[in-house]
């Protein structure tokens, strides 16, 4: 998950591969390859903003229903047979039906991806919507510490620090919380961070997978969803949960499948152009665009649905936006101190012919 460089202020330095002239970039079926950096990078920005904002709303108002709490994963299979239905139909108007990455590898990607989203799903049951994102907002810590351990990427002094500003904003963030929300369960704790901890892995796998097999975006998608779906059925069916939770939707039909079906719209397309990002420009600046999402995911959420609220939220939360800040930094620092030099240089030069032209009229 990630970005690129862009003329404004983005600048990659992880390591990351440039994207090679063969690779196409399209976004919702609009071909953006032959556009700059800057614009391409904007575009699926806004497309991740958009998207995922949507999706967030739609996944909390579902678990607002009275008595939704112990359907999680029933809503995930929903989504993920959703996401192959959307898989199946964009490969169909592509043309594309070739499958370039082994089953095997597809099987691996659909485990993680079915504990990444049925946990974190699971968890809003548990846990204050905000936490669960708050959380969601550090998975750049297991990020980092995967693309050492299966890419061998290195980092360097700003993104531990990074790492280390979102841990501990993340710990008093989830403190306040267990102190305020009658909806905090340590249980919610638990699977969050499984989920991220999946996540973590997936990032890279799907990283190191895509640009390997030059898999599209559909590919992935179709695959990794329509296996996951079969696991996720086969777990609900053996522990008994399928029918129950089937008869309680059927009670409330618009507010669990037709929102769930929104639901599925709005993530399949984010999904889509985050994986675009993951393709493009490699895991790490995709969790930081997704991240600076949820971030604003938090405050909507304080918007739109009553909560308790306390002041620790803010600079916890405002400690992990120091966090995301230095991790954006590391990876434009040259751009950036050199911008600030050019800026600098430019004020004290003003500010010189101010001086100079104010002695000359005395």
């Amino acid at each position: 998950m990630d970005e690129q460089e862009t003329t404004v202020a983005i600048r990659l330095h992880d390591n990351t591969e440039p994207l090679r002239k063969k690779d196409r970039i399209k976004i919702l079926c609009v071909d953006l390859t032959n556009q700059s950096s800057s614009v391409q990078f904007l575009i699926c920005t806004a497309g991740v903003f958009v998207f995922y904002l949507i999706y967030g709303y739609f996944q909390e108002l579902i678990f607002r229903l009275e008595g939704f709490k112990p359907y999680g994963w029933y809503l995930t299979l929903i989504q993920f047979g959703c996401y192959t239905l959307f898989g199946i139909s964009e490969r169909q108007l592509r043309e594309d039906r070739t499958r370039r990455v082994p089953l095997q590898m597809y099987s691996f990607l659909a485990f993680l991806t079915v504990a990444t989203m049925g946990l974190s799903n699971t968890s809003v049951g548990y846990l204050n919507y905000p936490t669960q994102v708050i959380f969601k907002c550090c998975k750049l810590i297991p990020v980092l510490i995967m693309g050492i351990f299966i890419q061998g990427k290195k980092y360097g002094t700003l993104d531990v620090m990074a790492c280390i500003c979102m841990s501990v904003g993340l710990i008093l963030f989830t403190l306040a919380d267990s102190s305020l929300s009658p909806k905090f369960d340590p249980y919610g704790v638990l699977l969050i961070s499984l989920a991220l901890c999946a996540d973590a892995v997936i990032g890279n796998v799907q990283e190191k997978t895509m640009k390997s097999h030059s898999a599209s975006n559909s590919e992935m998608v179709l695959y990794s969803y329509s296996i996951g779906f079969i696991y996720i059925f086969i777990g609900l069916a053996v522990s008994g949960q399928i029918w129950p939770a089937f008869e309680f939707c059927l009670k409330h039909p618009v507010k669990t499948y037709g929102y769930a079906v929104i639901f599925s719209i709005t993530g399949y397309l984010g999904v889509s152009i985050v994986l675009t990002l993951v393709k493009t420009f490699g895991a790490l600046i995709a969790v930081t665009v997704t991240t600076c999402r949820k971030a604003v995911t938090i405050i909507l959420s304080f918007m739109f649905f009553t909560k308790p609220f306390s002041i620790q939220y803010v600079w916890s939360g405002l400690i992990v936006l120091l966090g995301i800040y230095l991790n954006v930094y590391s990876k434009n620092k040259i751009k950036w101190d050199l911008a600030s030099r050019n800026a600098i240089h430019r004020l004290c030069n003003k500010r010189r012919t101010r001086h100079e032209n104010i002695q000359e009229n005395v």
